[in-house]
């Protein structure tokens, strides 16, 4: 048997009667030997006697979200999941299993990325018992396996992707920063394939910390800096261009001014140097001609 078999137990309740009805039977069968000397009829109910006690270990009880599973002399005889008091075999080893939901807060650990950047990265994630017999019997200490394999699958999932990336995001260019939500779909994979072996089911699992290790921060923070500008530059530079051209589009169209072309290239330097500054010009007016 590779999986758990649930089963039932009997109920503890009309068992507990009965084995205090046991146990003062077999009192009185002692008392009663005793009074008429019947060496029989107190062995008897000695046995009896021996035999209610042993019983008396046969009771378990079974809390909401919570198992029991059955051992007897090495055999696993089934898992009970119902709530309740419940009795079996007294024989029977009767381990405890939580099936509640669990949270693995991940350490940091630092970890290479894709391209080789330093990172520390981490991972929540929130998983439960769904098979006990494969989480008792197939790992050791399944709590430790889930901490283990966690780190494991973190570290591979930060290995495939970039932490960031200086392009524009296509699926081709997916990050762990920008593409958050696919790489927690693609962690919650990788965590479901590892934790079939112990019968564990991941509920959700998702990155807590990222960043570039400490050695490597302030100049990546000045690499990001430097793209944040180019990019806004280049849409100073596109949005001026456009400009000029509608500027010498509609001069033309109402026909304001002629301009030659060299006049031209001293307007479109003109304006792309005030559209382009960072700082505000300081306009200067020519009281003579365009010509000399």
């Amino acid at each position: 048997m590779t999986r758990e078999h649930v089963r039932t137990a009997g109920n503890g309740f009309l068992m507990l009667f009965l084995n205090l009805a046991a146990i003062g039977l077999s009192i009185f069968l002692v008392v009663s030997g005793a009074r008429a000397a019947s060496p029989p009829l107190i062995i008897g109910g000695l046995l009896f006697l021996i035999a209610s006690v042993i019983s008396l270990a046969g009771y378990f009880i079974v809390n909401p979200n919570e198992a029991r599973v059955l051992l007897l002399f090495g055999q696993y005889k089934g898992t009970v999941k119902a709530n309740g008091f419940f009795w079996t075999n007294p024989f029977m080893v009767k381990k405890r299993v939580s099936l509640r939901a669990r949270n693995l807060n991940g350490e940091k650990i630092k970890v290479n990325d894709k391209t080789g950047n330093p990172i520390q990265i981490a991972a929540v994630v929130v998983w439960q018992v769904e098979d006990t017999y494969r989480a008792s019997f197939d790992v050791e200490h399944f709590e430790s396996y889930v901490v283990i394999q966690s780190e494991a699958a973190v570290r591979h999932l930060a290995g495939i992707y970039p932490y960031d990336t200086f392009e524009d995001g296509a699926e081709e260019h997916m990050t762990l920063r920008a593409g958050a939500e696919h790489v927690s779909e693609e962690l919650e994979r990788e965590l479901s394939e590892r934790f079939s072996r112990a019968g564990i089911r991941v509920i959700e699992a998702r990155l807590s910390h990222l960043a570039y290790a400490p050695e490597i921060a302030e100049a990546m923070l000045r690499r990001q800096q430097a793209t944040a500008v180019v990019a806004a530059r280049f849409q100073i530079v596109h949005g001026a261009v456009s400009m000029v051209e509608m500027a010498l589009q509609k001069l033309a169209e109402k026909k304001v001014v002629t301009l030659d072309e060299e006049r031209k290239a001293a307007m479109v330097s003109n304006l792309l140097v005030v559209l382009c500054s960072e700082h505000s010009a300081s306009p200067v007016v020519n009281a003579g001609t365009l010509y000399p």
